[in-house]
């Protein structure tokens, strides 16, 4: 088996990942509305959080990539049926071309293999479905308006368990969001026409999971492959696709001694350009992020989320984002949006040890925290002029 070494080819290695990620200086998929539907097709997915600390992870992930991005952007590109909603490993917007590789989760859901979406109403369900099918696109909160406190559509923990279950299993589909709330309607009137809606083989859904990361990674390993994918039928039908890859010397093997082994699409890292000292602050949720095996073993950056960690627990803040500099992730950010007083504040800043031009790196720092506080429309920088 062919394989690069990793310490001749690391930087190159980076390079591929960042470049294949749209993270480069290179404007890989183009501006505005357009660039909004390549960036999301090429990265199979972009993961939708609810977390507001900044703006919302999907819009965040999508502003590091498009210039001129609109948040705007998905609602109009769902009403224009190139996107929908669904789950890939979280909630995500997804490219709708790829709709048909969801529907062998969605046929689990409908079977009763989930144990989440057991025990639903399904009097509830029919009743829903009728109703959307009758008025038209409903939010959950319609379906408590005029009915009283004691009312069956009142309690909205059984309408919001039933409208999950009708969506989860592809009955119902988002058709717009305003913020975070959701907009139902039946699918057939959400998917465009000649979409193709035949459930794919094992084989096939494996391939599609590995071409979907070798083409928005370009390096990646095997656990990141079956990211959350389990069962000894699917590791056998992934197995079968590395190794006719491998064969075909479409990708290789990178030995590295410090972690696991890596795959790399060759073409694309003798392609992958060289890149300049670009400076980003990344969401925690971004897709070059996800894999944090990866992450530590690629880019030596050990990352985690705290806002799920006790208070006391927390080393670098609630909501740290990760800073990108050149091809190294050099320290992380704790930021807060004070949308009502317009106001972007930096509650800390920790970078990583080694060296950095800080005469470079400041001013950088400084400029693209300004861009990300314009974006969360909080234009007034609130920065300790010890830490920037």
């Amino acid at each position: 088996m062919k394989k690069f070494h990793s310490s001749n080819k690391a930087l190159s290695w980076r390079r591929l990942a960042l470049h294949n990620q749209g993270l480069s200086s290179a404007q890989k998929f183009g501006e505005g509305l357009a660039g909004t539907r390549q960036a999301i097709e090429h990265l199979g997915y972009v993961q939708i959080d609810t977390l507001s600390v900044v703006e919302r992870a999907h819009h965040h992930v999508l502003w590091n990539r498009v210039p001129a991005y609109d948040p705007n952007y998905l609602n109009q590109l769902i009403r224009e049926k190139h996107i929908f909603e669904y789950w890939y490993h979280a909630a995500s917007y997804l490219p709708m071309r790829d709709y048909r590789y969801a529907l062998p989760y969605m046929a689990s859901i409908r079977n009763g293999e989930n144990r989440y979406y057991k025990n639903v109403d399904e009097l509830l369900m029919k009743e829903i479905l009728a109703r959307v099918s009758a008025e038209g696109a409903l939010r959950l909160r319609d379906f408590s308006k005029g009915n009283g406190a004691k009312g069956k559509w009142w309690n909205m923990n059984p309408p919001k368990r039933a409208i999950e279950k009708l969506f989860m299993q592809g009955d119902l589909m988002v058709c717009e969001r305003n913020g975070m709330e959701k907009v139902y309607d039946l699918t057939e009137r959400c998917l465009p026409e000649g979409i193709d809606l035949s459930m794919p083989t094992l084989n096939e859904y494996a391939g599609y999971l590995f071409d979907t990361t070798c083409r928005s990674h370009g390096a990646f390993t095997w656990k990141q492959l079956l990211h959350l994918k389990t069962g000894k039928p699917m590791r056998e039908a992934m197995g079968a696709i590395l190794e006719e890859r491998i064969e075909a010397g479409v990708v290789a093997a990178l030995d590295n001694a410090d972690g696991p082994t890596a795959y790399v699409d060759i073409k694309a890292l003798e392609q992958a350009p060289k890149m300049d000292a670009e400076l980003k602050v990344l969401s925690p949720f971004d897709n070059v992020l996800i894999h944090r095996d990866r992450l530590s073993a690629l880019f030596g950056f050990d990352y985690r989320i705290e806002c799920y960690v006790a208070a006391p627990k927390r080393v670098y803040g609630y909501f740290c984002l990760p800073i990108l500099y050149g091809n190294k992730f050099v320290g992380r950010i704790d930021c807060k949006a004070h949308r009502a007083e317009r106001r972007f504040e930096v509650l800390s800043l920790n970078l990583e040890k080694g060296k950095l031009d800080r005469d470079q790196f400041f001013p950088a720092l400084k400029g693209e925290l300004q861009k990300f506080a314009d974006f969360n429309q909080c234009p007034l920088l609130d920065a300790n002029a010890e830490l920037l």
